[in-house]
């Protein structure tokens, strides 16, 4: 399953804080079999404050959240689609994340100082975007070379991957990302192969400063140029102040509040970002709970009951039978199964079922 989000960006923008302030959202390891010891990947909790209702409700042992991965790639420079810097490492690691955490600084501080030397958020975003597309073009244009043999083999499958190749082809010659073309579900089937950087999907993480010269707080045209373009793109974006959230790893909980209260960042930016980054792949959750555990399940949106059960067990997708199931805050509301089976709120659902965010399910299997 795709769950890895790559925090990417220019140099000083504040990535490595950022990700600092994620490891703090860490689980553990042993819960989490994709988890890995590689120092520049943290597994964090998606934070659900269902999971801590239905572990209350059923006085479970533990409780165990949905994770996701988010892996801090180095910083790209201007050129790196021709190995400027740490381009061609750069590339290689964005190319095996599963979507793109783009971070962009978005205040002045002078004693931090830019690459450009000037803080630009859409220029610095267009920099990044560009030396993306110029790696899609390399790739694009090396395979269209191998299509056309395979077409003049009479190889059908290389016919539906070729309309896309130029399809990809066009809208990334004229600086877009390859997923603004318009495939058809064939085509879009078709070209995930090759992994295009631009065809992955991407966040922006406006990064802010307490106490600095944020640029939404700032009357010079910057920021509102910045919404106009993610408004024009229909991006999504989280905003965060790094440098807070990093800090408050060190804090005991009980003194997180008031530190919020003096730098007056009342959000949790950090958490914003981790449930941005699992809609962003386009992953929900469904729950079991008892009394030796309530836990998240992580499913791509539109999973039926059987690929559900088998992100719990490979024999409860091989052997389904059917499933009991319940929305999560019905249960809550019945007080116990026995109540919500009396109302008729549980409700038997077979393989055909599409699982829904917040399901509480129970498998039967053969």
């Amino acid at each position: 399953m795709e769950i890895s989000v790559g925090i990417v960006g220019l140099p000083n923008v504040g990535k490595s804080t950022l990700f600092n302030a994620l490891t703090n959202k860490s689980v553990l390891a042993a819960n989490y079999p994709f988890a890995t010891i590689d120092p520049s990947v943290g597994v964090v909790s998606v934070p659900d404050a269902r999971v801590d209702k239905l572990a209350e409700f059923s006085q479970s042992a533990k409780k165990i959240p949905a994770a996701i991965e988010f892996v801090d790639i180095a910083g790209l420079v201007k050129g790196a689609s021709e190995g400027e810097g740490l381009g061609n490492k750069f590339l290689s690691h964005i190319r095996e994340v599963s979507a793109i955490a783009q971070v962009v600084r978005v205040f002045d501080n002078p004693s931090i100082l830019h690459v450009d030397e000037k803080v630009d958020p859409v220029s610095d975003i267009e920099t990044i975007n560009l030396e993306l597309v110029l790696a899609d073009v390399e790739t694009v244009e090396k395979r269209h070379g191998t299509l056309e043999r395979d077409i003049k083999r009479g190889v059908k499958e290389a016919q539906v991957e070729f309309a896309a190749i130029e399809k990809a082809h066009e809208v990334l010659l004229a600086g877009q990302l390859a997923q603004t073309a318009q495939f058809t579900p064939e085509e879009r089937a078709a070209i995930k192969g090759l992994h295009l950087l631009t065809m992955k999907p991407m966040l922006y993480v406006l990064n802010r400063e307490s106490g600095g010269h944020n640029l939404d707080e700032v009357t010079d045209g910057r920021w509102t140029k910045l919404m106009e373009y993610i408004e024009k793109n229909d991006a999504s974006y989280v905003v965060v102040d790094a440098n807070v959230e990093s800090d408050l790893r060190e804090l005991a909980a009980e003194d997180k509040e008031s530190f919020r209260r003096e730098y007056g960042v009342f959000d949790d930016g950090v958490n914003d970002l981790i449930r941005a980054g699992y809609k962003l792949l386009s992953l929900i959750s469904f729950f079991t709970t008892g009394a030796d555990e309530t836990r998240a399940w992580t499913i791509t949106n539109g999973s039926t009951a059987p690929i559900a059960g088998a992100a719990i067990h490979t024999d409860f997708k091989d052997k389904f039978i059917r499933a009991e199931v319940i929305e999560w805050n019905k249960l809550l509301e019945a007080g116990s199964y026995a109540k919500a089976r009396e109302q008729g709120l549980v409700r038997t659902e077979g393989k055909e079922y599409v699982v829904k965010d917040g399901d509480v399910m129970e498998f039967l299997h053969g």
